[in-house]
C-alpha cells in the first residue's frame, strides 16, 4: 500500500493531533490560560496593585502578607461572570489531505466556526484571622487561577485542530503572615491545585483507513475526546513594607505546579474496522504551570485618591511542548508550543467620594505568552484592560465590590498550522488540514464581591 510509510500507521494516526490543546481554553484574559480574576474589588483597577494594596482577604492570592493590614477577622466572597468573544476569519484554509498519489479525502471544508467564547463564572473564597494581635495571622483562599474554554462549530473549517477545549481548576490556599514591626510584613501560603482538561477535535477516518490498508471511503470522519486531571502542590509567599504612612510597596511570588495527567481517550463513531487500531483507553501526560513574581505599589496621594501600580512577570517557557502517551507508553502525540515568558503592567486609581463610597479605575497591558505557533486552542493575543469600579460600605463591618473590565486584543491573532505537524520520533503525524486566519478577541468582565468584618 503506498501509504505504509505514513508515519504510525494505523494505530494513531487519527489521534496524532487528539490531544494538542489539552492543557488549554481560549479567551484573552491575562497571557497563556492564567486567571487574573482572584477578587471582585481588584477586577475595577484592572489589577493593578494588588501585590501592595491588601485591601481585603483576597490579598492571600496576590500576597499574603497583606493580610497583617486586616483587623480581627474577615470573610470575603464573590465571583466573576466572563464572557470572552472569540471569532476566526479563515484566510485560505484547506481540508485535510495525504501526500499524492493518495485520492481527496473529501472531508468537507467547513465554516468560521462562530463564537468559540462561552460566559463561565470564575468564584473566590477567603478568610483571615488576626490570632495573635498586631503580630500573627493565617487564612485559607479558594480560588481558579487557571481555565478558560473555547467551544467552535463541530463542522468548521479547523475542526481537525480542535471543536472543544475546557480547562478548570480549583486552587486552595492556606496561608500565615507576620508583621515582626511596623515597617515590614511577611507572608507565606502552601497550595493544593486540582488541575481537569477535555479536550475534543474530529479526526479523519478515511485517512486512518487508508493508513491501514483498508478501502478508499471519503468523508468519513467522528469526534475524539481526551480526558485529564490530577492535583498538584505550590507555594506562594510575599513581603510588604511599609515605606511611610502613605507608600508600600509588595512583592510576590507564585511557584511552579507540576501535574502527572491521568486520564482516558474516546472516539466517536468510530467505524467497526478501526475498533482495534484505535481503541478506547487510558493516557498520561505531565504538565509544569509557570512559575511567576509581582511587584506593587500604593501610594496614597491625598486623602481621597490612592494610586496604584503593578508590574508582573510569568514564566510561560516552562511550557515548551507537551507530550502525550498512550497508558502501555506509546506515544500519542507531541505539541510544539514554545511558549515564552510573559509580563503585564497596570495602573489603577481609588477616588474616596464619600466615606461609604470609592469609585475605581483602572489600565493595564498584558504581553501574550504566545507569538509562533498560535492554536485555535489558545489564540493567545497582547492585550490591553480598561476598568472601572465601585465599592459601598453598607456598614463597619460589610462592604459590596462591583467591578467591570473590557479586555481587547492588541491586533489580529493570526494563525499559521500546516496540515502536517512537525515530524517528531514516536509519534504519528496525522493530517488535519492547513489552517490560516486571523483572530478578533475581545472579553467583558463583571464581578461582584461582599467582604464581612467581623
Amino acid at each position: 500500500m503506498v501509504f505504509c510509510g505514513y508515519r504510525g500507521g494505523r494505530t494513531s494516526i487519527a489521534t496524532a493531533t487528539l490531544t494538542a490543546g489539552i492543557l488549554f481554553g481560549g479567551g484573552a484574559h491575562a497571557a497563556g490560560f492564567a486567571l487574573m480574576e482572584q477578587n471582585a474589588s481588584g477586577l475595577g483597577n484592572a489589577y493593578a496593585g494588588q501585590a501592595a494594596a491588601a485591601e481585603d482577604a483576597s490579598t492571600i492570592f496576590f500576597n499574603p502578607a497583606g493580610m497583617t493590614h486586616l483587623p480581627g477577622r474577615q470573610v470575603v466572597v464573590g465571583g466573576n461572570f466572563i464572557r470572552p468573544i472569540t471569532e476566526f476569519s479563515d484566510k485560505g484554509s484547506t481540508s485535510p489531505s495525504l501526500p499524492p498519489p493518495a485520492p481527496p479525502l473529501g472531508h468537507a471544508l467547513g465554516g468560521d466556526g462562530g463564537d468559540a467564547g462561552d460566559l463561565a463564572f470564575v468564584p473566590h473564597g477567603y478568610l483571615s484571622w488576626e490570632v495573635v494581635p498586631s503580630t500573627l495571622w493565617v487564612g485559607v483562599g479558594v480560588g481558579v487561577p487557571f481555565g478558560l474554554k473555547t467551544d467552535y462549530d463541530k463542522d468548521w473549517v479547523g475542526r481537525f485542530h480542535g471543536t472543544k477545549s475546557e480547562v478548570k481548576t480549583i486552587n486552595i490556599n492556606p496561608s500565615i503572615a507576620w508583621k515582626p514591626n511596623e515597617t515590614i510584613s511577611l507572608g507565606f501560603g502552601l497550595n493544593a491545585q486540582k488541575f481537569d482538561a477535555e479536550l475534543a477535535n474530529a479526526t479523519s477516518y478515511t485517512a486512518a483507513i487508508l493508513a491501514g490498508g483498508g478501502p478508499f471511503v471519503p468523508g468519513l470522519e467522528g469526534i475524539a475526546t481526551v480526558e485529564g486531571d490530577d492535583w498538584g502542590f505550590g507555594w506562594n509567599a510575599g513581603i510588604l513594607l511599609n515605606l511611610s504612612s502613605h507608600t508600600r510597596v509588595g512583592i510576590a511570588y507564585r511557584s511552579k505546579i507540576e501535574f502527572d495527567l491521568d486520564g482516558k481517550v474516546k472516539f466517536d463513531n468510530r467505524p467497526p474496522a478501526l475498533a482495534a487500531a484505535l481503541p478506547d483507553g487510558g493516557i498520561k501526560a505531565d504538565l509544569e504551570l509557570p512559575e511567576s513574581f509581582s511587584i506593587g505599589v500604593s501610594h496614597q496621594v491625598t486623602p481621597k485618591v490612592q494610586l496604584l501600580a503593578d508590574y508582573t512577570w510569568t514564566g510561560w517557557d516552562s511550557i515548551q511542548d507537551i507530550s502525550i502517551y498512550r497508558d502501555s507508553g506509546a506515544g500519542l502525540t507531541r505539541l510544539e508550543l514554545n511558549m515564552e515568558d510573559s509580563w503585564r503592567v497596570g495602573l489603577g486609581l481609588n477616588y474616596q467620594l464619600s466615606d461609604a463610597v470609592k469609585l475605581r479605575f483602572g489600565v493595564a497591558y498584558d504581553r501574550s505568552a504566545i507569538h509562533e505557533g498560535r492554536t485555535p486552542r489558545l489564540p493567545d493575543e497582547d492585550r490591553l484592560w480598561l476598568a472601572l469600579g465601585a465599592q459601598w460600605k453598607t456598614s463597619k463591618q460589610m462592604a459590596i465590590d462591583i467591578g467591570y473590565a473590557y479586555v481587547t486584543a492588541q491586533g489580529d491573532a493570526s494563525v499559521n498550522l500546516s496540515n502536517f505537524a512537525t515530524p517528531t520520533a514516536g509519534f504519528a503525524n496525522a493530517p488535519r488540514g492547513d489552517l490560516r486566519g486571523d483572530y478578533d478577541a475581545k472579553v467583558h468582565i463583571l464581578g461582584v464581591q461582599a467582604r464581612y468584618a467581623f
